[in-house]
């Protein structure tokens, strides 16, 4: 059973690594709005659900390269030397600033998974299962640069991904429009996160701002396609719960 279930892993990711590839007119970035292979939308809602409560099970207790990814390399700075070891204070907070990181990336994961979940368009389903893909190399990278500060995730995290999974799912039966609006709320907010942990860094550290970099300019996509979708601006109330709730869990990853 686990060599089947790890090449229906690999079979949909190799189709949804191609998600990302045909640009509109004016658009820098874009997606494949070719249909899912019949293999995955005839999938049913218990396989749906088993997925979900997989990928889950990974994100929270496995090794981070159980968890479903697109495959690319860990970003580094590029014509930079070796970063030198930080002094031990320097390196715990980094540490709690990229374990922050990592558990926002199990949130968004758990969302695009939500929503995933609940939405009868396949072409939605295929964008959000492609960006919860790239979400998956946010997890790994930000775990392996943990590893490296002798650090580790959040003993959180399945909070965060069984929270978000519920929310992703809430937004995800609001419509396309509203759940799509929502990723890009989402994502818009997460790049202000990650601008203030550019900012606090120390300059030395050019491995986690490597990192960081890359992982904004995902974001950045993410948030472009979800608008180019036709996702919907959300009430100002709805921002600020998700305001705060993202405060509290940023708060609470940074120690635990």
């Amino acid at each position: 059973m686990g060599a089947a279930k790890d090449r229906e892993v690999y079979r949909q990711r190799a189709v949804l690594e191609r998600v990302f590839v045909h640009k509109p007119p004016n658009s820098a970035f874009s997606y494949n709005k070719r249909p899912m292979p019949a293999s995955l939308r005839h999938l049913s809602p218990l396989d749906r659900i088993l997925s979900v409560v997989d990928q889950g099970l990974r994100v929270s207790w496995a090794s981070p390269r159980a968890t479903a990814a697109s495959g690319r390399p860990t970003p580094r700075a590029g014509g930079e030397p070796a970063p030198a070891p930080l002094d031990p204070a320097t390196a715990r907070h980094v540490a709690g600033l990229m374990r922050v990181n990592h558990a926002g990336e199990v949130a968004a994961q758990a969302l695009y998974h939500g929503q995933a979940l609940v939405t009868r368009d396949p072409a939605v389903r295929n964008f959000l299962q492609a960006a919860a893909l790239e979400e998956g190399d946010h997890l790994l990278w930000c775990a392996e640069r943990l590893e490296s500060l002798h650090s580790h995730t959040s003993r959180l995290n399945p909070l965060w991904y069984a929270g978000s999974v519920v929310i992703g799912a809430i937004a995800g039966l609001s419509g396309d429009a509203i759940s799509l609006g929502f990723i890009a709320e989402t994502e818009r907010q997460v790049e202000g996160h990650l601008d203030a942990h550019l900012t606090r860094l120390p300059a030395a550290d050019t491995a986690s701002r490597a990192i960081i970099e890359q992982m904004k300019q995902d974001e950045v996509k993410h948030r472009q396609h979800a608008l180019a979708r036709g996702g919907a601006a959300l009430p100002a109330p709805v921002r600020a719960v998700m305001r705060a709730v993202a405060k509290l869990m940023t708060s609470s990853a940074y120690w635990v």
